[in-house]
């Protein structure tokens, strides 16, 4: 019997595994490099090996690589679940791969407003950990993360909404004195002005360090109230 493949010819009995001498004749057979091999001296010689079971991956089925190491479909699992990982997304940690339900459970941190994962980035506020969108204003709820803001009764504000809330009024300008990063301010008698604010209602003197005098709810300079 002639037995021919790719324009070559073989006798029956030249017919067989270049590795192992066994018989191909009626038997699937691979070649490689000009000879022939049966499939289990393939997969021997030139298959990879499942990083997992440490047996064949044999050609033809399905396998998983990741790194320069494969696995059988069915052993490429989830280290916490063992459900198999297939093409879903997955996160190793310490040579164990992990799905991502199973990696969020396992490690992740969760955010103190939402409960959720916090799989990358986040903010910690008091040592607590915040995703960034979560950690915002408790008065016009703007993101807070790498903003300037301050807290009150363990509420984190924007300084905008803290000043609105919780500062004194200027008694020149009405708008806040927040005493926050150095502001300069000046008090007397219960009321309050920032420094720039702080002049003569006459002559718009600054009277910063200076002697003044009150007419009502104005305040003079000497020379302006000279006259009161």
């Amino acid at each position: 019997q002639d037995l021919s493949y790719k324009d070559r010819h073989w006798h029956e009995t030249c017919f067989h595994c270049f590795q192992c001498k066994n018989s191909l004749v009626d038997k699937p057979f691979a070649a490689k490099e000009e000879h022939l091999l049966c499939t289990d001296c393939y997969s021997n010689e030139y298959s990879s090996k499942c990083n997992e079971c440490k047996k064949t991956i044999m050609p033809g089925t399905r396998k998983m690589e990741y790194k320069g190491n494969s696995w059988h479909e069915t052993c490429f699992i989830c280290y916490r679940c063992q459900q198999p990982i297939g093409t879903k997304s997955f996160i190793p940690k310490d040579n164990q791969n992990f799905c991502i339900p199973c990696y969020e459970k396992q490690f992740a941190m969760q955010c103190v407003q939402c409960k959720k994962a916090i799989t990358t980035g986040g903010v910690t506020y008091r040592e607590q950990p915040w995703h960034k969108e979560c950690f915002v204003c408790t008065g016009c709820k703007k993101q807070l993360s790498g903003q300037r803001f301050t807290s009150r009764d363990e509420f984190a504000y924007c300084l905008s909404c803290f000043c609105n809330l919780y500062a004194k009024k200027c008694a020149g300008c009405t708008n806040p004195i927040s005493g926050l990063g150095g502001t300069k301010y000046i008090s007397f008698e219960e009321r309050q002005w920032h420094n720039d604010c702080f002049n003569c209602k006459k002559c718009s003197l600054s009277l910063v360090g200076r002697g003044f005098l009150t007419e009502r709810d104005d305040i003079l300079c000497p020379e302006c109230g000279k006259d009161i």
